[in-house]
C-alpha cells in the first residue's frame, strides 16, 4: 500500500526561525515551501523533511531522521566545519572510527538539530 510512496521526515521544533536557519543554511537543504503549519525542505528522491513549531520539540529520544549518503565521513567532515558536533553511545556490534560508526558494511554518525531532534546520515545500507 505504501510502499511505492513517498515519506517525509516531520521534525517539531520549539524555534521555527531557528530551525529554518539549520536545516536550510546549515544542512543545505533546499526548496522550502512555508505553510501556516511550518516549512517542507526538499531533500533527494521525493523525500523531504517537515519542520513545525510545537512545545514538544527534542522530545523523541530516538533518530528522528536519516540521510542515505555516499561518504559518511565527508559530510561529517561538511559539518563539522559548520559547527555541527555528532553524538557516539554504546550499541552492540558496533565500533568506532572517531565520530562514525562502523556495523559491518555500514557506516552511520548521529548529530542532533538545535532542539534536539536526533538526525543520522547513513551509507553501505
Amino acid at each position: 500500500m505504501l510502499a511505492d510512496n513517498p515519506v517525509c521526515a516531520v521534525l517539531g521544533v520549539k524555534d521555527l526561525a531557528a530551525a529554518k536557519k539549520f536545516y536550510g543554511e546549515t544542512l543545505g537543504l533546499k526548496d522550502p515551501k512555508e505553510d501556516p503549519g511550518g516549512v517542507f525542505y526538499k531533500a533527494g528522491k521525493d523525500s523531504g523533511v517537515y519542520v513545525y513549531q510545537t512545545e514538544f520539540a527534542g522530545s523523541n529520544k530516538a533518530t528522528a531522521a536519516a540521510w542515505s549518503v555516499s561518504d559518511v565521513k565527508a559530510v561529517v567532515d561538511e559539518l563539522k566545519g559548520k559547527g555541527i558536533s555528532f553524538d557516539t553511545f554504546e550499541m552492540p556490534g558496533v565500533t568506532w572510527e572517531g565520530e562514525i560508526a562502523v556495523m559491518g558494511p555500514a557506516k552511520a554518525a548521529w548529530f542532533s538539530d538545535p532542539d534536539g531532534n536526533i538526525l543520522n546520515v547513513v551509507s553501505g545500507m
